[in-house]
């Protein structure tokens, strides 16, 4: 245990830092205990719109190109779509284990068959990984710098040999439900230490990122910071990517080393989770529909406020939004209960709930 707890040792401006921003996220997740009066069916809304945006985002933070729009379009055809593209296969998988995750956390016990279960889940329509999903990685799986032309340059990080990755699993594994147990180190430093910890091994030979940012939500929702469902840490994690990597690294050249620092990496974890938390308290305190719309859906949701009726022709007309769009646009506001239906056919008219 003490290789994962000696590394929590900072210098006193470091960890002046570390428990600034561990003590502004527990005031925050506070208030949203004590604050939460979101509907269900608006909490159901922002639950669905983020697994659209976090299976986007964790994806493409690995290289795929689907946009939340396209990913929203995929998930709603999922059952009647084949998956072709190896984006889609990757997209569709992430999405359900999320889901999963966020409606069974309760349940959810952090171990080898969790997290072996997480991977083959994630890439159980993923057709080129089936020799691999749900297994430790058989051959190295470094992390390489290449140019332009795909010619190795230089090796950023160097995982753990794939004869140990068991061994080290299970440390790990073992280690950290013990130590959120005794609540002798504040959870969100040793949630910060697992993802680091297990970043470093790579245990799979691919989607270790993926399976990362998942266990950050499954640890995070079972730690009780309940408004996790509400904001995409991915989304967050892909708009801060770059720093993330640098992080990362920074941390990683010092793994195994007599002189390991996580602070890098755990520095930018909790100021990734302080803007998550922020966000989350955004929801309650504005009650506003600007932190539940997309930009088009939002510009749909005002033209209603200046309108005492509304009919599809007059968005199209005004706003030049595609009718597509607008009739997703307008079944959404339906769902939140925001505005209801007049009439049927060509004569269908909406106007704003009172």
């Amino acid at each position: 245990m003490s290789k994962f707890t000696e590394r929590l040792v900072f210098d006193p401006a470091t960890t002046h830092k570390i428990y600034g921003l561990i003590s502004q996220i527990d005031e925050l997740k506070g208030q949203w205990k004590m604050g939460a009066n979101l509907s269900p069916q608006a909490l159901g809304v922002l639950k669905r719109s983020v697994i659209v945006t976090s299976s986007g985002a964790s994806t493409r933070i690995e290289g795929a190109r689907l946009t939340d729009e396209q990913v929203e379009k995929l998930l709603k055809g999922l059952k009647i779509k084949k998956l072709v593209t190896r984006d889609e296969q990757e997209v569709a998988g992430y999405a359900e284990l999320l889901t999963n995750v966020f409606d069974s956390y309760k349940k959810l016990k952090l171990s080898e068959n969790t997290v072996k279960h997480f991977h083959a889940e994630l890439l159980k329509y993923s057709e080129k990984d089936i020799r691999h999903r749900g297994e430790y990685k058989f051959g190295s799986n470094r992390v390489e710098a290449k140019d332009a032309s795909g010619n190795l340059v230089g090796v950023l990080f160097d995982p753990t040999p794939p004869h140990l990755v068991k061994k080290e699993m299970n440390e790990l594994l073992e280690t950290a439900p013990e130590l959120l147990s005794r609540q002798e180190i504040h959870p969100l430093i040793i949630i910060g230490n697992f993802i680091f910890e297990f970043l470093s091994i790579h245990p799979f030979q691919d989607g270790n990122g993926r399976v990362s940012r998942v266990l950050t939500n499954l640890l995070l929702l079972q730690s009780g910071y309940e408004y996790v469902p509400y904001i995409s840490h991915e989304k967050l994690i892909e708009d801060n990517k770059n720093e993330y990597y640098l992080a990362l690294n920074k941390s990683q050249k010092t793994w195994k080393t007599k002189q390991e620092d996580i602070s890098p990496w755990l520095l930018f974890f909790l100021n990734v989770l302080l803007k998550q938390t922020q966000l989350a308290i955004g929801l309650l305190s504005k009650e506003s529909m600007e932190n539940l719309l997309s930009a088009k859906q939002l510009a749909v949701w005002n033209y209603f406020n200046e309108h005492d009726i509304v009919a599809p022709k007059n968005l199209r007309d005004d706003l030049k939004i595609a009718t597509p769009t607008i009739t997703q646009i307008l079944n959404k506001l339906l769902e939140m209960e925001k505005i209801e239906r007049m009439g049927e056919g060509r004569a269908t008219r909406y106007k704003i709930v009172k």
